[in-house]
């Protein structure tokens, strides 16, 4: 008679336990994984830098991008950051491709810099929509660097950098329209372009539209007021780094 009352309970612990165990396996999301990469980073948290490791070796792409991103502050382990962030961009991190962009184009100790091997990487950001990826790699077929110089193919991605609200490049592809660069020319558009880039407040914008408003042009009458605020604003704002964008 007392069986049942004594098998129950421990039924119940067995299941408790089960499901416990479950929630245990169940992989971190990416705002788990990304604090832990915090901890690890700011703190120098072991345990934290454990947690990573075991999660990029289960081919976890954010652990695998945070784990480089650790090692990339560290010169010995340099090496190793290319290699996760390279392994986090095959497994669909689009952060990590632009990482790894960036450590191959601006090269750091320890890694020498390859403008030409950071395009892909670029170029697989950029088609995810990722502005900052899509700026530079405008910027790499403005200047012709680590790639053939095309103008087309610069405005391209300048103008995906734009409309993924970047205002630097919003303020390059203005001079692209101005001049017949790559696109057909086009001066209301290159004005639109810099007003938008002033709208978000980028300096170079703000300090070009204020000398345009206060000579006066095509497209406005002079105003003496307003390019006072925008040089005002252009001086506020120069401090901050825009092209994090």
């Amino acid at each position: 008679m007392n069986k049942p009352s004594v098998t129950m309970p421990a039924t119940a612990l067995a299941c408790a336990l089960l499901f416990g165990c479950q929630i245990q396996r169940d992989p971190p999301d990416t705002a788990q994984i990304e604090t832990i990469g915090m901890r690890a980073l700011q703190q120098a948290d072991a345990a934290a830098e454990r947690k990573l490791m075991a999660w990029a070796r289960q081919d976890m792409p954010v652990a695998q991008r945070e784990l480089a991103l650790l090692y990339k502050t560290r010169p010995a382990q340099r090496a190793e950051a290319l290699q996760w962030f390279e392994r986090a961009a095959r497994g669909g991190d689009v952060e990590a491709a632009f990482q790894l962009g960036e450590l191959l184009r601006l090269g750091v100790a320890g890694v020498a810099a390859q403008p030409a091997a950071a395009a892909p990487w670029y170029k697989l950001a950029a088609q995810q929509r990722h502005a900052r990826a899509a700026l530079v790699l405008g910027q790499l077929y403005k200047n012709g660097d680590g790639v053939a110089r095309d103008d087309p193919l610069a405005a391209r991605w300048l103008a995906a950098a734009s409309e993924g609200g970047n205002a630097h490049a919003m303020f390059l592809l203005s001079y692209f329209y101005r001049d017949g660069r790559g696109v057909a020319r086009d001066p209301a558009r290159a004005r639109a372009l810099l007003e938008q880039a002033a709208e978000h407040e980028y300096p170079p914008a703000l300090q070009e539209l204020a000398m345009a408003v206060q000579l006066g042009d095509a497209h406005s009458a002079r105003d003496e007021r307003r390019a006072g605020h925008l040089f005002k604003e252009a001086t506020e704002h120069r401090h901050n780094n825009w092209n994090r964008f």
